[in-house]
Protein backbone atom coordinates (compact mmCIF):
# COMPACT_ATOMS: atom_id res chain seq x y z
CA UNK A 1 0.00 0.00 0.00
CA UNK A 2 1.59 3.53 -0.66
CA UNK A 3 2.53 5.47 2.43
CA UNK A 4 -0.24 7.63 3.31
CA UNK A 5 -0.21 11.43 2.84
CA UNK A 6 -2.64 14.08 4.20
CA UNK A 7 -4.29 15.99 1.63
CA UNK A 8 -3.67 19.22 3.15
CA UNK A 9 -3.45 21.20 -0.09
CA UNK A 10 -7.11 20.11 -0.75
CA UNK A 11 -7.88 21.01 2.51
CA UNK A 12 -6.92 24.49 2.28
CA UNK A 13 -8.28 24.83 -1.09
CA UNK A 14 -11.86 23.81 0.97
CA UNK A 15 -11.63 26.13 4.03
CA UNK A 16 -9.58 28.91 2.32
CA UNK A 17 -10.71 29.15 -0.95
CA UNK A 18 -14.21 27.53 -1.30
CA UNK A 19 -15.68 28.70 2.27
CA UNK A 20 -13.45 31.43 3.69
CA UNK A 21 -13.30 29.76 6.95
CA UNK A 22 -10.68 32.20 8.51
CA UNK A 23 -12.98 34.85 7.58
CA UNK A 24 -15.40 33.79 9.39
CA UNK A 25 -13.56 32.73 12.40
CA UNK A 26 -12.57 36.36 12.82
CA UNK A 27 -16.52 36.88 13.26
CA UNK A 28 -16.81 35.21 15.71
CA UNK A 29 -16.00 36.02 18.95
CA UNK A 30 -15.32 32.89 20.95
CA UNK A 31 -12.35 32.05 17.97
CA UNK A 32 -11.60 35.11 16.43
CA UNK A 33 -8.28 35.61 19.17
CA UNK A 34 -8.18 31.57 19.38
CA UNK A 35 -7.36 30.47 15.43
CA UNK A 36 -6.66 32.51 11.91
CA UNK A 37 -5.23 31.15 8.95
CA UNK A 38 -1.48 30.76 10.06
CA UNK A 39 -2.40 28.96 13.31
CA UNK A 40 -4.91 26.47 10.87
CA UNK A 41 -2.28 26.09 8.09
CA UNK A 42 0.86 24.85 11.90
CA UNK A 43 -2.43 22.85 13.17
CA UNK A 44 -2.86 20.82 9.84
CA UNK A 45 1.03 20.27 8.90
CA UNK A 46 1.35 18.62 12.45
CA UNK A 47 -1.36 16.53 12.34
CA UNK A 48 -0.55 15.52 8.56
CA UNK A 49 3.00 14.53 10.26
CA UNK A 50 1.80 12.64 13.01
CA UNK A 51 -0.85 10.77 11.44
CA UNK A 52 1.47 9.63 8.24
CA UNK A 53 4.38 9.15 10.11
CA UNK A 54 3.78 7.67 13.61
CA UNK A 55 0.08 6.38 12.96
CA UNK A 56 -0.49 4.97 9.55
CA UNK A 57 2.41 2.64 9.55
CA UNK A 58 0.41 0.72 12.60
CA UNK A 59 -2.28 0.37 9.85
CA UNK A 60 -1.99 -2.74 8.68
CA UNK A 61 0.37 -4.73 11.62
CA UNK A 62 -2.72 -3.38 13.83
CA UNK A 63 -5.27 -5.16 11.71
CA UNK A 64 -3.03 -8.15 11.43
CA UNK A 65 -2.40 -8.59 15.48
CA UNK A 66 -5.71 -7.21 16.55
CA UNK A 67 -6.66 -6.69 19.91
CA UNK A 68 -6.47 -9.32 22.96
CA UNK A 69 -8.75 -9.83 25.92
CA UNK A 70 -7.21 -12.13 29.09
CA UNK A 71 -9.05 -12.33 32.29
CA UNK A 72 -11.54 -8.79 31.46
CA UNK A 73 -8.02 -7.00 30.57
CA UNK A 74 -7.46 -5.65 27.14
CA UNK A 75 -4.04 -5.48 25.01
CA UNK A 76 -4.43 -3.57 21.56
CA UNK A 77 -1.59 -4.53 19.20
CA UNK A 78 1.94 -3.38 19.07
CA UNK A 79 2.50 -0.18 19.09
CA UNK A 80 -0.62 1.57 20.09
CA UNK A 81 0.50 2.54 23.25
CA UNK A 82 3.53 4.92 22.12
CA UNK A 83 1.54 5.88 19.05
CA UNK A 84 -1.53 7.40 21.65
CA UNK A 85 1.02 8.99 23.64
CA UNK A 86 2.91 10.68 21.22
CA UNK A 87 -0.49 11.71 19.90
CA UNK A 88 -1.97 12.57 23.43
CA UNK A 89 1.12 14.35 23.81
CA UNK A 90 0.73 16.68 21.12
CA UNK A 91 -2.84 18.01 22.47
CA UNK A 92 -4.78 15.91 19.37
CA UNK A 93 -7.19 14.39 21.81
CA UNK A 94 -8.59 18.16 23.23
CA UNK A 95 -8.14 19.84 19.80
CA UNK A 96 -11.70 20.75 19.77
CA UNK A 97 -12.24 21.17 23.70
CA UNK A 98 -12.65 24.24 25.68
CA UNK A 99 -9.40 25.83 26.42
CA UNK A 100 -10.54 26.17 30.02
CA UNK A 101 -10.39 22.90 31.09
CA UNK A 102 -6.93 22.31 28.41
CA UNK A 103 -8.53 21.77 25.42
CA UNK A 104 -7.13 23.50 22.09
CA UNK A 105 -10.03 24.98 21.36
CA UNK A 106 -10.20 24.75 17.67
CA UNK A 107 -13.25 24.85 15.36
CA UNK A 108 -14.92 21.84 14.60
CA UNK A 109 -13.97 22.81 10.71
CA UNK A 110 -10.50 22.40 11.80
CA UNK A 111 -11.03 19.23 13.80
CA UNK A 112 -13.03 17.80 11.02
CA UNK A 113 -10.16 17.84 8.74
CA UNK A 114 -7.64 16.48 11.39
CA UNK A 115 -10.27 13.57 11.75
CA UNK A 116 -10.12 12.83 8.39
CA UNK A 117 -6.05 12.51 8.72
CA UNK A 118 -6.40 10.59 11.92
CA UNK A 119 -8.86 8.09 9.94
CA UNK A 120 -7.03 7.43 6.79
CA UNK A 121 -4.08 6.48 8.59
CA UNK A 122 -5.49 4.41 10.85
CA UNK A 123 -9.31 4.04 11.34
CA UNK A 124 -9.07 1.44 14.34
CA UNK A 125 -6.24 3.38 16.04
CA UNK A 126 -8.73 7.08 15.87
CA UNK A 127 -11.95 5.37 16.87
CA UNK A 128 -9.76 5.44 20.78
CA UNK A 129 -9.33 9.78 20.68
CA UNK A 130 -12.83 10.30 18.60
CA UNK A 131 -14.69 8.14 21.87
CA UNK A 132 -13.13 10.21 24.07
CA UNK A 133 -13.74 13.74 22.03
CA UNK A 134 -17.53 12.45 21.79
CA UNK A 135 -17.78 11.66 25.85
CA UNK A 136 -15.81 15.20 26.64
CA UNK A 137 -18.91 17.26 24.77
CA UNK A 138 -21.40 15.17 26.47
CA UNK A 139 -19.62 16.36 29.81
CA UNK A 140 -18.82 19.79 29.18
CA UNK A 141 -22.68 20.14 27.59
CA UNK A 142 -24.75 18.25 30.77
CA UNK A 143 -22.60 17.46 33.64
CA UNK A 144 -22.12 19.69 36.59
CA UNK A 145 -19.08 21.79 37.36
CA UNK A 146 -17.65 19.49 39.86
CA UNK A 147 -17.48 16.93 37.29
CA UNK A 148 -16.19 19.19 34.61
CA UNK A 149 -13.10 20.07 36.59
CA UNK A 150 -12.47 16.57 37.88
CA UNK A 151 -12.62 14.80 34.31
CA UNK A 152 -12.01 16.98 31.23
CA UNK A 153 -8.53 17.91 31.67
CA UNK A 154 -7.32 14.90 31.57
CA UNK A 155 -9.66 13.28 29.11
CA UNK A 156 -8.85 16.19 27.01
CA UNK A 157 -5.22 15.97 27.40
CA UNK A 158 -5.36 12.01 26.82
CA UNK A 159 -4.48 10.76 30.32
CA UNK A 160 -7.83 9.23 30.40
CA UNK A 161 -9.80 7.82 27.53
CA UNK A 162 -13.64 7.71 27.37
CA UNK A 163 -16.44 5.34 25.93
CA UNK A 164 -20.04 5.89 25.20
CA UNK A 165 -22.20 3.10 27.00
CA UNK A 166 -25.40 2.73 24.92
CA UNK A 167 -26.33 -0.58 23.40
CA UNK A 168 -27.93 -3.57 24.74
CA UNK A 169 -27.99 -7.47 23.76
CA UNK A 170 -31.82 -6.70 23.25
CA UNK A 171 -31.75 -2.87 22.28
CA UNK A 172 -30.12 -1.51 20.04
CA UNK A 173 -31.21 1.42 17.99
CA UNK A 174 -34.59 0.96 20.36
CA UNK A 175 -32.96 2.44 23.44
CA UNK A 176 -36.15 2.94 25.10
CA UNK A 177 -36.13 -0.62 26.25
CA UNK A 178 -32.79 -0.62 27.87
CA UNK A 179 -32.79 -2.51 31.18
CA UNK A 180 -29.47 -1.23 32.97
CA UNK A 181 -30.13 0.27 36.06
CA UNK A 182 -28.93 3.07 38.38
CA UNK A 183 -30.27 3.63 42.15
CA UNK A 184 -29.70 6.84 43.40
CA UNK A 185 -27.46 6.64 47.05
CA UNK A 186 -27.18 8.97 50.13
CA UNK A 187 -24.30 10.61 48.93
CA UNK A 188 -25.46 11.80 45.39
CA UNK A 189 -24.20 9.18 43.68
CA UNK A 190 -25.72 6.45 41.74
CA UNK A 191 -25.22 2.46 41.55
CA UNK A 192 -25.40 1.25 37.97
CA UNK A 193 -25.88 -2.12 36.90
CA UNK A 194 -26.25 -3.59 33.85
CA UNK A 195 -24.63 -5.15 30.35
CA UNK A 196 -23.69 -2.94 27.20
CA UNK A 197 -22.30 -4.44 24.22
CA UNK A 198 -20.94 -2.82 21.07
CA UNK A 199 -18.75 -0.33 23.49
CA UNK A 200 -16.27 0.62 21.61
CA UNK A 201 -12.79 1.39 23.83
CA UNK A 202 -14.25 0.29 27.07
CA UNK A 203 -11.28 -1.51 27.59
CA UNK A 204 -7.49 -1.36 26.94
CA UNK A 205 -4.13 -0.55 27.78
CA UNK A 206 -3.76 2.89 26.03
CA UNK A 207 -4.87 4.96 29.01
CA UNK A 208 -4.79 4.21 33.18
CA UNK A 209 -8.43 5.28 33.13
CA UNK A 210 -11.91 5.19 31.17
CA UNK A 211 -14.54 7.75 31.63
CA UNK A 212 -18.19 5.63 30.56
CA UNK A 213 -21.01 7.33 29.64
CA UNK A 214 -23.95 5.36 30.79
CA UNK A 215 -27.41 5.32 29.67
CA UNK A 216 -29.67 3.82 32.66
CA UNK A 217 -33.20 3.71 33.79
CA UNK A 218 -33.64 4.86 37.27
CA UNK A 219 -36.32 3.20 39.60
CA UNK A 220 -39.02 5.49 39.23
CA UNK A 221 -38.44 6.26 35.70
CA UNK A 222 -41.66 6.28 32.70
CA UNK A 223 -41.32 4.16 30.06
CA UNK A 224 -39.42 4.54 27.10
CA UNK A 225 -37.00 7.04 25.64
CA UNK A 226 -38.24 9.78 27.67
CA UNK A 227 -36.96 7.89 31.16
CA UNK A 228 -33.50 7.09 30.27
CA UNK A 229 -30.54 9.09 32.14
CA UNK A 230 -27.02 9.64 31.63
CA UNK A 231 -23.91 8.50 34.34
CA UNK A 232 -20.45 9.15 34.26
CA UNK A 233 -19.13 6.26 35.63
CA UNK A 234 -15.09 5.41 35.56
CA UNK A 235 -13.54 2.13 35.76
CA UNK A 236 -10.94 4.21 38.14
CA UNK A 237 -12.25 6.18 41.17
CA UNK A 238 -10.94 9.08 41.26
CA UNK A 239 -9.50 10.75 45.03
CA UNK A 240 -10.18 13.99 46.01
CA UNK A 241 -7.41 15.31 44.92
CA UNK A 242 -7.09 13.69 41.24
CA UNK A 243 -5.52 10.41 42.30
CA UNK A 244 -6.18 7.29 40.67
CA UNK A 245 -8.26 5.12 43.65
CA UNK A 246 -9.83 1.93 43.68
CA UNK A 247 -11.36 -0.47 40.79
CA UNK A 248 -14.85 0.41 40.40
CA UNK A 249 -17.30 -2.76 39.96
CA UNK A 250 -17.46 -2.82 36.33
CA UNK A 251 -15.37 -5.35 33.93
CA UNK A 252 -14.83 -6.48 30.13
CA UNK A 253 -16.52 -9.79 29.66
CA UNK A 254 -15.41 -10.30 26.35
CA UNK A 255 -14.50 -8.21 23.13
CA UNK A 256 -16.08 -8.86 20.18
CA UNK A 257 -14.33 -11.02 16.71
CA UNK A 258 -14.87 -8.57 13.60
CA UNK A 259 -15.35 -7.92 9.91
CA UNK A 260 -12.77 -5.37 10.51
CA UNK A 261 -10.94 -2.91 12.88
CA UNK A 262 -9.47 -5.37 14.68
CA UNK A 263 -6.97 -3.18 16.75
CA UNK A 264 -10.23 -1.47 17.77
CA UNK A 265 -11.30 -3.39 21.35
CA UNK A 266 -15.03 -3.49 20.72
CA UNK A 267 -16.56 -4.64 24.13
CA UNK A 268 -18.88 -6.71 26.24
CA UNK A 269 -19.07 -3.96 29.38
CA UNK A 270 -21.00 -5.60 32.75
CA UNK A 271 -21.83 -3.10 35.36
CA UNK A 272 -22.11 -4.20 38.69
CA UNK A 273 -23.36 -1.82 41.32
CA UNK A 274 -20.49 0.55 39.92
CA UNK A 275 -20.85 4.32 41.50
CA UNK A 276 -21.50 6.64 38.97
CA UNK A 277 -22.85 10.54 38.77
CA UNK A 278 -25.52 11.54 36.72
CA UNK A 279 -24.42 13.77 34.08
CA UNK A 280 -27.60 16.43 32.96
CA UNK A 281 -30.94 16.42 34.25
CA UNK A 282 -33.41 13.14 35.39
CA UNK A 283 -34.69 11.12 32.12
CA UNK A 284 -33.09 13.52 29.75
CA UNK A 285 -30.19 11.01 29.32
CA UNK A 286 -30.57 10.84 25.20
CA UNK A 287 -31.07 14.65 25.30
CA UNK A 288 -27.51 14.82 26.42
CA UNK A 289 -26.42 11.97 24.46
CA UNK A 290 -27.71 13.59 21.17
CA UNK A 291 -25.17 16.80 21.91
CA UNK A 292 -22.49 14.63 21.06
CA UNK A 293 -24.21 12.87 18.30
CA UNK A 294 -24.47 15.62 15.68
CA UNK A 295 -20.83 15.82 16.22
CA UNK A 296 -19.96 12.04 16.09
CA UNK A 297 -22.19 11.04 13.17
CA UNK A 298 -20.54 13.64 11.15
CA UNK A 299 -17.39 12.11 12.74
CA UNK A 300 -18.57 8.73 11.17
CA UNK A 301 -19.25 10.51 7.90
CA UNK A 302 -15.92 11.50 7.89
CA UNK A 303 -14.17 8.20 8.20
CA UNK A 304 -16.06 6.85 5.74
CA UNK A 305 -14.28 9.77 3.33
CA UNK A 306 -10.90 8.65 5.05
CA UNK A 307 -11.28 5.52 4.18
CA UNK A 308 -11.82 6.01 0.70
CA UNK A 309 -9.05 8.66 0.57
CA UNK A 310 -6.32 6.17 1.51
CA UNK A 311 -7.86 3.65 -1.00
CA UNK A 312 -7.42 6.22 -3.73
CA UNK A 313 -3.69 7.31 -2.65
CA UNK A 314 -3.14 3.40 -3.85
CA UNK A 315 -5.23 3.19 -6.46
CA UNK A 316 -3.73 6.44 -8.38
CA UNK A 317 -0.08 5.25 -7.50
CA UNK A 318 -0.52 1.91 -8.30
CA UNK A 319 -2.65 2.78 -11.72
CA UNK A 320 0.38 4.54 -12.71
CA UNK A 321 2.46 1.86 -12.47
CA UNK A 322 1.14 -0.86 -12.81
CA UNK A 323 1.48 -1.77 -17.11
CA UNK A 324 -1.20 -4.49 -18.73
CA UNK A 325 -2.02 -4.32 -22.95
CA UNK A 326 -2.18 -1.19 -24.84
CA UNK A 327 -4.27 2.05 -24.94
CA UNK A 328 -7.46 1.44 -27.07
CA UNK A 329 -6.27 4.50 -29.17
CA UNK A 330 -2.41 2.90 -29.41
CA UNK A 331 0.91 2.45 -27.72
CA UNK A 332 1.33 5.74 -24.69
CA UNK A 333 4.38 3.84 -22.78
CA UNK A 334 6.86 2.98 -25.88
CA UNK A 335 9.48 2.17 -24.07
CA UNK A 336 7.04 -0.78 -22.25
CA UNK A 337 6.37 -3.85 -22.69
CA UNK A 338 2.44 -2.41 -21.88
CA UNK A 339 0.56 0.86 -20.76
CA UNK A 340 0.11 1.79 -17.64
CA UNK A 341 -3.45 0.91 -16.57
CA UNK A 342 -4.52 4.73 -15.91
CA UNK A 343 -4.87 4.99 -19.91
CA UNK A 344 -7.86 2.41 -19.75
CA UNK A 345 -11.30 4.23 -19.35
CA UNK A 346 -12.51 1.52 -17.46
CA UNK A 347 -9.77 2.27 -14.97
CA UNK A 348 -9.79 6.14 -15.20
CA UNK A 349 -14.10 5.77 -14.72
CA UNK A 350 -12.86 4.23 -10.93
CA UNK A 351 -10.59 6.93 -10.44
CA UNK A 352 -12.23 9.60 -11.25
CA UNK A 353 -15.36 8.56 -9.57
CA UNK A 354 -13.00 7.75 -6.50
CA UNK A 355 -11.37 11.31 -6.81
CA UNK A 356 -15.12 12.83 -7.14
CA UNK A 357 -16.50 11.11 -4.63
CA UNK A 358 -13.70 12.29 -1.96
CA UNK A 359 -13.82 15.64 -2.59
CA UNK A 360 -16.80 16.18 -2.61
CA UNK A 361 -17.35 14.49 0.39
CA UNK A 362 -14.22 16.95 2.29
CA UNK A 363 -15.87 20.28 0.86
CA UNK A 364 -19.25 18.74 2.18
CA UNK A 365 -18.16 17.64 5.81
CA UNK A 366 -16.30 20.96 6.29
CA UNK A 367 -19.83 22.93 5.05
CA UNK A 368 -21.78 20.93 7.96
CA UNK A 369 -18.80 21.78 10.47
CA UNK A 370 -19.15 25.50 9.41
CA UNK A 371 -22.56 25.14 10.41
CA UNK A 372 -21.50 23.44 13.84
CA UNK A 373 -19.09 25.82 14.80
CA UNK A 374 -21.71 29.28 13.77
CA UNK A 375 -24.47 27.05 16.05
CA UNK A 376 -21.74 26.78 19.02
CA UNK A 377 -19.54 29.99 18.60
CA UNK A 378 -21.89 32.93 16.85
CA UNK A 379 -23.48 35.28 19.13
CA UNK A 380 -26.10 36.23 16.32
CA UNK A 381 -29.29 34.17 17.72
CA UNK A 382 -30.87 34.11 14.43
CA UNK A 383 -27.74 32.93 12.79
CA UNK A 384 -27.61 30.33 15.82
CA UNK A 385 -30.83 28.91 14.89
CA UNK A 386 -30.41 29.03 10.88
CA UNK A 387 -27.32 27.11 11.43
CA UNK A 388 -28.49 24.61 14.19
CA UNK A 389 -31.68 23.66 11.89
CA UNK A 390 -28.82 23.19 8.71
CA UNK A 391 -27.24 20.77 11.06
CA UNK A 392 -30.46 19.36 11.86
CA UNK A 393 -31.17 18.15 8.32
CA UNK A 394 -27.98 17.47 7.06
CA UNK A 395 -26.36 15.07 10.26
CA UNK A 396 -27.83 11.86 8.65
CA UNK A 397 -26.73 12.70 4.94
CA UNK A 398 -23.63 13.44 6.40
CA UNK A 399 -23.15 10.01 8.09
CA UNK A 400 -25.09 7.77 5.90
CA UNK A 401 -24.23 9.82 2.06
CA UNK A 402 -20.54 9.50 3.21
CA UNK A 403 -20.10 6.10 4.38
CA UNK A 404 -21.84 4.81 1.57
CA UNK A 405 -19.70 6.68 -0.85
CA UNK A 406 -16.69 5.83 1.26
CA UNK A 407 -17.44 2.03 0.67
CA UNK A 408 -18.55 2.57 -2.97
CA UNK A 409 -14.54 4.37 -3.34
CA UNK A 410 -12.51 1.57 -1.55
CA UNK A 411 -14.30 -1.05 -3.22
CA UNK A 412 -13.14 0.75 -6.84
CA UNK A 413 -9.62 1.32 -5.28
CA UNK A 414 -9.83 -2.75 -4.51
CA UNK A 415 -11.57 -3.39 -8.20
CA UNK A 416 -8.26 -1.42 -10.03
CA UNK A 417 -5.50 -3.76 -8.28
CA UNK A 418 -7.37 -6.74 -9.35
CA UNK A 419 -6.59 -10.10 -8.08
CA UNK A 420 -4.19 -8.12 -5.79
CA UNK A 421 -7.08 -6.35 -4.10
CA UNK A 422 -8.12 -9.23 -2.90
CA UNK A 423 -4.96 -10.29 -1.30
CA UNK A 424 -3.49 -8.55 2.18
CA UNK A 425 -0.54 -7.27 1.33
CA UNK A 426 -1.87 -4.28 -1.04
CA UNK A 427 -4.11 -3.00 2.10
CA UNK A 428 -6.97 -2.95 0.01
CA UNK A 429 -8.95 -5.50 0.93
CA UNK A 430 -8.38 -3.93 5.35
CA UNK A 431 -10.02 -0.57 3.83
CA UNK A 432 -13.44 -2.21 2.83
CA UNK A 433 -13.43 -4.66 5.71
CA UNK A 434 -12.98 -1.23 7.86
CA UNK A 435 -15.16 0.96 6.21
CA UNK A 436 -18.16 -1.58 6.17
CA UNK A 437 -18.59 -0.72 9.64
CA UNK A 438 -19.41 2.98 9.33
CA UNK A 439 -22.47 2.66 7.27
CA UNK A 440 -23.62 0.45 10.65
CA UNK A 441 -22.96 2.24 14.21
CA UNK A 442 -23.95 5.31 15.31
CA UNK A 443 -26.77 4.45 13.73
CA UNK A 444 -27.33 2.35 10.65
CA UNK A 445 -27.81 4.38 7.58
CA UNK A 446 -31.31 3.05 6.99
CA UNK A 447 -32.05 4.81 10.00
CA UNK A 448 -30.23 7.83 9.19
CA UNK A 449 -32.42 7.91 6.11
CA UNK A 450 -35.60 7.57 8.25
CA UNK A 451 -34.33 10.65 10.05
CA UNK A 452 -33.82 13.07 6.94
CA UNK A 453 -37.02 11.95 5.23
CA UNK A 454 -39.18 11.36 8.34
CA UNK A 455 -37.84 13.46 11.30
CA UNK A 456 -36.23 16.26 9.23
CA UNK A 457 -38.11 16.59 5.78
CA UNK A 458 -41.78 15.17 6.60
CA UNK A 459 -41.50 15.92 10.37
CA UNK A 460 -40.52 20.05 9.74
CA UNK A 461 -43.69 19.81 6.89
CA UNK A 462 -40.47 20.52 4.60
CA UNK A 463 -39.33 24.01 6.38
CA UNK A 464 -35.89 22.29 7.44
CA UNK A 465 -35.22 21.29 3.59
CA UNK A 466 -36.65 24.67 1.87
CA UNK A 467 -34.07 26.54 4.51
CA UNK A 468 -31.21 24.36 2.32
CA UNK A 469 -32.22 24.39 -1.42
CA UNK A 470 -33.33 28.09 -0.79
CA UNK A 471 -29.71 28.89 0.15
CA UNK A 472 -28.41 26.59 -2.80
CA UNK A 473 -30.84 29.01 -5.06
CA UNK A 474 -29.40 31.89 -3.78
CA UNK A 475 -26.23 30.65 -4.81
CA UNK A 476 -27.36 30.02 -8.14
CA UNK A 477 -28.68 32.80 -8.64
CA UNK A 478 -25.44 35.58 -7.61
CA UNK A 479 -23.06 32.90 -9.82
CA UNK A 480 -21.27 34.18 -12.46
CA UNK A 481 -22.50 33.17 -16.17
CA UNK A 482 -19.18 31.83 -17.10
CA UNK A 483 -20.52 28.64 -14.59
CA UNK A 484 -23.68 28.04 -16.11
CA UNK A 485 -22.01 24.38 -17.41
CA UNK A 486 -22.16 23.95 -13.31
CA UNK A 487 -25.46 25.76 -12.28
CA UNK A 488 -28.01 24.51 -15.10
CA UNK A 489 -27.29 20.95 -13.78
CA UNK A 490 -27.05 21.84 -10.32
CA UNK A 491 -30.41 24.32 -10.44
CA UNK A 492 -32.18 20.85 -12.59
CA UNK A 493 -30.99 18.32 -10.01
CA UNK A 494 -32.65 20.70 -6.85
CA UNK A 495 -35.80 20.89 -8.84
CA UNK A 496 -35.55 17.30 -9.08
CA UNK A 497 -35.65 17.13 -5.24
CA UNK A 498 -38.33 19.59 -4.72
CA UNK A 499 -40.70 17.49 -6.72
CA UNK A 500 -39.77 13.96 -5.51
CA UNK A 501 -39.91 15.83 -1.71
CA UNK A 502 -43.23 17.03 -2.36
CA UNK A 503 -44.74 13.65 -3.71
CA UNK A 504 -43.37 11.77 -0.90
CA UNK A 505 -44.57 14.39 1.54
CA UNK A 506 -48.19 14.16 -0.42
CA UNK A 507 -47.80 9.90 -0.46
CA UNK A 508 -47.31 9.81 3.36
CA UNK A 509 -50.25 11.58 4.19
CA UNK A 510 -52.47 8.12 2.82
CA UNK A 511 -49.76 4.96 3.69
CA UNK A 512 -46.91 5.42 6.17
CA UNK A 513 -45.08 2.91 4.37
CA UNK A 514 -44.43 5.25 2.26
CA UNK A 515 -41.64 7.08 4.19
CA UNK A 516 -39.57 3.98 4.90
CA UNK A 517 -40.14 3.03 1.20
CA UNK A 518 -38.75 5.88 -0.31
CA UNK A 519 -36.24 7.06 2.37
CA UNK A 520 -32.69 5.56 1.34
CA UNK A 521 -33.14 6.24 -2.34
CA UNK A 522 -34.30 9.75 -0.97
CA UNK A 523 -31.22 10.22 1.23
CA UNK A 524 -28.95 9.00 -2.04
CA UNK A 525 -30.85 11.75 -4.12
CA UNK A 526 -29.85 14.84 -1.59
CA UNK A 527 -26.66 13.36 -0.52
CA UNK A 528 -25.53 13.84 -4.74
CA UNK A 529 -27.17 17.35 -4.70
CA UNK A 530 -25.83 18.33 -1.97
CA UNK A 531 -22.43 17.56 -3.47
CA UNK A 532 -23.11 19.33 -6.43
CA UNK A 533 -23.77 22.73 -4.64
CA UNK A 534 -20.35 21.70 -3.56
CA UNK A 535 -18.85 20.94 -7.01
CA UNK A 536 -20.73 23.99 -7.89
CA UNK A 537 -18.88 26.30 -5.31
CA UNK A 538 -15.13 24.50 -5.75
CA UNK A 539 -15.33 24.66 -9.60
CA UNK A 540 -15.96 28.65 -8.75
CA UNK A 541 -13.45 28.80 -6.05
CA UNK A 542 -11.02 27.28 -9.36
CA UNK A 543 -12.04 28.63 -12.60
CA UNK A 544 -9.70 31.35 -13.82
CA UNK A 545 -6.49 29.80 -12.32
CA UNK A 546 -6.28 26.52 -14.38
CA UNK A 547 -3.37 28.02 -16.72
CA UNK A 548 -1.44 28.73 -13.42
CA UNK A 549 -1.65 25.85 -11.74
CA UNK A 550 -2.71 21.66 -12.30
CA UNK A 551 -4.15 21.56 -9.07
CA UNK A 552 -7.34 23.54 -10.27
CA UNK A 553 -7.54 22.56 -13.41
CA UNK A 554 -7.70 18.63 -11.83
CA UNK A 555 -10.41 20.48 -9.89
CA UNK A 556 -12.51 21.74 -12.98
CA UNK A 557 -11.69 18.41 -14.79
CA UNK A 558 -13.36 16.51 -11.58
CA UNK A 559 -16.39 18.60 -11.15
CA UNK A 560 -16.90 18.35 -15.02
CA UNK A 561 -16.88 14.29 -14.54
CA UNK A 562 -18.95 14.33 -11.67
CA UNK A 563 -21.99 16.37 -13.29
CA UNK A 564 -21.37 14.35 -16.04
CA UNK A 565 -21.26 10.92 -15.01
CA UNK A 566 -22.38 11.33 -11.25
CA UNK A 567 -25.16 13.36 -10.47
CA UNK A 568 -27.23 11.82 -13.84
CA UNK A 569 -27.86 8.99 -11.32
CA UNK A 570 -29.88 10.84 -9.39
CA UNK A 571 -32.93 10.08 -11.79
CA UNK A 572 -33.04 6.48 -11.27
CA UNK A 573 -33.23 6.96 -7.48
CA UNK A 574 -35.70 9.28 -7.82
CA UNK A 575 -37.47 6.52 -9.99
CA UNK A 576 -37.24 4.09 -7.59
CA UNK A 577 -38.39 6.84 -4.66
CA UNK A 578 -41.82 7.32 -6.72
CA UNK A 579 -42.88 3.66 -6.99
CA UNK A 580 -43.69 3.63 -2.99
CA UNK A 581 -44.16 0.78 -0.88
CA UNK A 582 -46.56 -1.51 -2.81
CA UNK A 583 -44.15 -3.68 -4.13
CA UNK A 584 -42.30 -4.18 -0.83
CA UNK A 585 -45.25 -6.03 0.56
CA UNK A 586 -46.35 -8.40 -1.87
CA UNK A 587 -44.90 -11.15 -0.04
CA UNK A 588 -45.82 -12.92 2.89
CA UNK A 589 -43.66 -13.43 5.36
CA UNK A 590 -43.34 -16.51 5.07
CA UNK A 591 -42.72 -16.22 0.96
CA UNK A 592 -39.51 -14.62 1.12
Amino acid sequence: MADYKAPLRDMRFVLNEVFDAPKLWQTLPALAEVVDAETAEAILEEAGKITANTIAPLNRSGDEEGCHWVDGAVSTPAGYAEAYRLYAEGGWVGVGGDPAYGGMGMPKTISAQVEEMMNSASLAFGLYPMLTSGACLSIYAHASEELKQKYLPNMYAGIWAGSMCLTEPHAGTDLGIIRTKAEPQADGSYKVSGTKIFITGGEHDLTDNIIHLVLAKLPDAPAGSRGISLFLVPKVMVNEDGSLGERNSLSCGSIEHKMGIQASATCVMNFDGATGWMVGEPNKGLAAMFTMMNYERLGVGIQGLSTGERSYQSAIEYARERIQSRAPTGTVAQDKAADPIIVHPDVRRMLLTMKALNEGGRAFSSYVALQLDIAKFSDDAEARQRAEAQVALLTPVAKAFLTDMGLETTIHGQQIFGGHGFIREWGQEQLVRDCRITQIYEGTNGIQALDLLGRKVVGSGGELYKAFTDEIRRYCATADSELEEFIAPLKAAVANLDELTAFILDSAKNNPNEIGAASVEYLHVFGYTAYAYMWARMASAARGKESQDDFYASKLGTARFFFARLLPRIHSLSASARAGSASLYLLDAAQF
